[in-house]
């Protein structure tokens, strides 16, 4: 299943355990930085009423999706709340099938070219690989050689001294949590702050 969403060097925002009362201020200042595809994880407390706040807010002007999606139930709530794509650590061809179902994009976790090509055959339209950070921008390059028709979107430990690397290495797109979405800025609400981190991010990304 071809991607829907825009996957072409993008950043997706990693939101993971921020209190809900932070989360509109989190979001705007993220889409004011050019953010355009943001993700909470559902071990955030809270996490499906941000999803449905988000949806009802951003419709429009941000792709909100849900993360740490680890099974079919979690799958199912995500999307009741409103979740438009699943994101995983691991991979269940479950999730992936309740996506297919639903029309709602899943980006399984893995990290061996055997588990990219079996979440690409279960209908994955993009495959997240995990952990990015460990593994590296060569492992991307070398992967990429022989399965360059699956897109991989590289999530764990990209931050903006690597983000380059992993994009021209082959990943479609990054995902970015601590570094972008820290817990410091968030007790300091030093939202402004935040979006100029999002605007180097994705420069970066979009080759500024």
């Amino acid at each position: 299943m071809a991607s829907s969403l825009p996957l072409d060097r993008e950043v997706i925002a990693i939101v993971r355990k921020i209190p809900a009362s932070a989360a509109r201020a989190t979001a705007d200042a993220l889409r004011d930085g050019g953010i355009r595809l943001l993700e909470v994880t559902m071990n955030t407390d809270g996490a499906l009423d941000i999803l449905s706040e988000w949806r009802e807010r951003y419709d429009g002007t941000l792709r909100i999706g849900a993360g740490t999606v680890l099974d079919r139930d979690d799958a199912e709530r995500a999307v009741a709340a409103g979740a438009e794509f699943l994101i995983s650590p691991n991979l269940d061809e479950a999730v992936i099938a309740y996506g297919r179902e639903r029309g709602v994009e899943v980006w399984p976790g893995v990290m061996t070219p055997s588990e990219i090509v079996r979440a690409w055959k279960a209908g994955a339209s993009a495959v997240k690989v995990f952990p990015a950070g460990t593994l590296g921008p060569r492992y991307f390059k070398e992967v990429r050689a022989p399965l360059d028709r699956i897109p991989l979107v590289a999530v764990g430990g990209v931050g903006l001294d690597n983000l380059r690397e992993f994009l021209d290495a082959g990943a479609t797109a990054v995902g970015v949590g601590s570094q972008l979405v820290s817990r410091e800025l968030n007790e300091a609400g030093k939202y402004d702050e935040r979006s100029d981190l999002a605007r180097k991010f994705v420069a970066v990304a979009r080759g500024g």
